[in-house]
């Protein structure tokens, strides 16, 4: 969960602002998220025949591409086990070894073992019907179940109680976030509160991908018995993640999606909305969710 030094530096950049309150105007010194591209390559084939292309672009806060990049593949079904995967790494030129050129430092490749089947149409077809600009809710619903593996059923229970400390703990472990206050988090929680792991990014679905890249990387996927908290929105996508990874239940301070409520029902992941100042809305899963607190009538 800690983030290491390179990571921050990274992420973060000081510029300076003037900062105006009332009619007084002083020159400070500010620090701002980081926001750049990171292209991710895929290498696959046969032992002696391997294909080597990029698949996607992203903009991205710096630090931690690599999990960023098996999330992505981990969510569009392109890899089921850790296995999977021979190596990952920073793509470059030989002339650039000595460098800290942007294109080093800004690509990630992705090898697949010999034996993994690719089948990039598929691929491309479903990255683009599940994406936040898909072209319908019908053709995301059916892109995410082609791929979505096996699921098991849903025991997970947490208390209202427990669900109401979360977004404090997820807000006081952002430390990115402390500095410039311009990044999304998401944490994984059990049920008694506790918080696993970490990640913050400039975009929901970047913050959501690193944090599940890591958990597939320490061989810790399908995540049955974690909630996954996220500190906007709950859009089609993060929701698409999270059935991935075999999630049960979502939370989120922010609110759902019309789509992301569709697939809270039909996979079965309990889903919770504007999560703060002790409320929430559930859209799915209320018998996941244990309290004595009364109805009103």
């Amino acid at each position: 969960m800690n983030r290491t030094a390179s990571d921050r530096t990274r992420s973060l950049l000081e510029i300076p602002v003037e900062k105006v309150e009332g009619a007084i105007s002083v020159s400070v010194p500010d620090a701002i998220a980081i926001e750049e591209p990171l292209e991710i390559q895929l290498v696959y084939g046969s032992e002696h025949a391997r294909i080597s292309r990029p698949i996607t672009v992203t903009m991205r806060t710096p630090g931690r591409d690599s999990e960023l990049a098996v999330g992505f593949l981990l969510a569009e079904g392109v890899i089921r086990d850790a296995a999977d995967i021979l190596k990952v790494q920073n793509a470059f030129d030989r002339a650039e070894i000595e460098s800290d050129s942007p294109s080093r430092l800004n690509t990630v490749r992705v090898e697949l073992a010999p034996g993994v089947q690719v089948n990039i149409s598929s691929l491309e077809r479903n990255f683009y019907t599940t994406s936040s600009c898909g072209i319908c809710g019908k053709a995301s619903l059916l892109a995410l179940r082609s791929v979505c593996p096996p699921r098991c059923k849903n025991s997970f229970v947490i208390s209202a109680e427990t669900l109401y400390q979360l977004p404090a703990r997820l807000r006081d472990a952002q430390q990115v976030f402390d500095r410039t206050g311009g990044l999304h988090g998401a944490g994984l929680f059990d049920a008694d509160g506790n918080l696993h792991a970490l990640r913050e990014d400039v975009g929901r679905h970047n913050a959501v991908d690193k944090l599940l890249g890591a958990e597939f990387l320490a061989d810790r996927t399908p995540l049955h018995d974690k909630l996954l908290l996220l500190s906007g929105r709950a859009s089609f996508e993060l929701l698409q993640k999270a059935v991935m990874a075999g999630l049960p239940m979502v939370a989120a301070v922010g609110a759902p999606s019309s789509l992301a409520v569709q697939v809270a029902r039909e996979f079965d992941v309990a889903l919770v909305g504007f999560l703060r100042d002790n409320r929430f809305n559930i859209y799915h899963g209320a018998e996941h969710i244990s309290t004595h607190i009364g109805t009103a009538v």
